[in-house]
């Protein structure tokens, strides 16, 4: 997708050098924005929508303290782009079961039987041993091609040319395969010539996969179709919600953006993506990292991770405030240990915090917290009842409630022991900072209004 590519890093290039106001420098991305995508044969709808969603949070939203509204649009961009390519959270690959059976299907020329043999060689770099088995009856080359890529990759082969019914061939394949010792078998159905013939192609594949129930149905789709793999992917998806997508083809062509951004508006999950002509050239797609290839991720990494540090730092500074104002209980503190995991110990974060510029007290004895003592510290907070989430001096009192859960979150006596001296030591804290802080204050107004 060099088009894609090229067209939206040079569009972000552009916006962060502008010396034009902040309104117009996004009004301007927004429009290279459509262009690009459109170009690239995504839905005029789903542009606009994306345009729309991007105009308003850059025009309405604050950058957290510290953070310039152009970095902050950035970000913006990133999380609407992978919003539009499928979400966040990367698809699961790994085989849930022993053998594990999936079924490809899709039209002819799709690069289904070559993705076939790409799939076995992504599970058998994974020390999977893997078998094919070729079901196509209607394609007289489909039997050697997948035979020569098994040969290939190391993988088992099974196939019939003399069978013509290709549930026949799946069931005794499945089985032979199986029997040699097979953890993941992919089989490879046949396709279809046209785009207009899926009815007939849905029902083969609904007759074979009611013989031999597959563990997965894998819909390959090529990504020169662009927006039409929306209404063959949904049609897909309704038959067989259990499925996934591989979209084949995705270097070569311009209209990738359309079939991918299509194949995510159905709900359709979008596992593998096949990158080159080469066995090797398949990997699993993740929306992020698509969207950071269309960016220059390399370039804005930093920058997005010292966004997420600013805002992790301003959520903090509202858990003080909350501590603060005297609601300090384990649901504050399990909150702040998150915070914490990644802005490092409470008094240096405070230091930094506008309003906190202060020396505090020493950290309390227990309050230098490495990881694990952390993660050990959250699971006995989520094993207690609300009630003692909200009153932590229970626990102290009734000593059946300590070792309830102890016993429940997998840690010892003396581990809730020392999370209840931390949460007094903090709270003594917290009365010695707010006193500070009045004095700080005090001593403020005074400078203002001398006597």
């Amino acid at each position: 997708m060099p088009e894609v590519l090229s067209g939206l890093k040079d569009a972000l290039k552009k916006f962060l050098g502008s010396t034009s106001p902040y309104e117009k420098s996004v009004e301007e991305f927004v429009k290279d924005l459509q262009r690009t995508l459109i170009k690239s044969d995504v839905n005029v709808k789903l542009v606009f929508e994306l345009s729309k969603r991007i105009r308003e949070r850059a025009l309405k939203e604050k950058p957290p303290a510290g953070a310039s509204r152009r970095d902050w649009f950035v970000k913006i961009v990133y999380e609407e782009l992978v919003r539009l390519f499928g979400g966040e959270e990367a698809p699961s690959v790994i085989p849930s079961k022993k053998p594990y059976v999936i079924m490809l299907v899709g039209v002819q020329g799709s690069g289904k039987t070559t993705t076939a043999g790409k799939l076995a060689h992504y599970y058998r770099n994974r020390k999977f041993k893997v078998g094919l088995v070729q079901t196509d009856t209607h394609r007289p080359a489909a039997y050697d091609q997948l035979r020569q890529l098994a040969e290939q990759v190391g993988a088992l082969f099974y196939g019939d040319p003399g069978e013509r019914d290709p549930v026949k061939i799946t069931r005794e394949g499945i089985r032979q395969l199986a029997s040699q010792g097979a953890e993941v078998i992919i089989v490879d159905t046949a396709g279809r010539h046209g785009y207009g013939e899926e009815e007939s192609l849905m029902e083969e594949m609904r007759r074979i996969a009611d013989a031999v129930k597959p563990d997965e149905v894998i819909l390959v789709l090529d990504a020169g179709i662009g927006q039409k793999a929306r209404d063959l992917a949904r049609r897909f998806h309704e038959a067989a919600p259990i499925g996934s997508i591989i979209i084949t083809k995705l270097d070569g062509t311009a209209k990738g953006g359309g079939a991918l951004s299509a194949v995510a508006e159905t709900g359709a999950r979008i596992k593998f993506v096949g990158t080159g002509e080469k066995v090797g050239e398949l990997e699993v797609f993740q929306p992020t990292r698509f969207v950071g290839r269309l960016l220059g991720m390399g370039d804005i990494q930093g920058l997005l991770e010292r966004l997420e540090a600013l805002e992790e730092a301003g959520d903090l500074e509202k858990n003080v405030e909350e501590m603060l104002s005297g609601r300090l209980d384990m649901r504050v503190i399990y909150r702040q240990l998150r915070q914490i995991r990644k802005l490092g110990p409470l008094s240096k974060v405070l230091s930094m915090l506008p309003g906190y510029g202060i020396q505090l007290p020493e950290d309390p004895e227990g309050a230098k917290i490495g990881e694990e003592k952390m993660d050990r510290w959250m699971a006995i907070i989520q094993s207690m009842t609300p009630e003692e989430m909200e009153k932590p001096e229970l626990i102290e009192r009734e000593k059946t409630r300590l070792r309830r859960i102890a016993y429940g979150s997998g840690t010892s006596p003396e581990d809730v022991k020392e999370l209840l001296t931390y949460y007094l030591h903090l709270k003594r804290m917290m009365k010695q900072l707010k006193r500070k802080k009045k004095l700080l204050k005090k001593l403020q107004l005074d400078q203002q209004w001398p006597a």
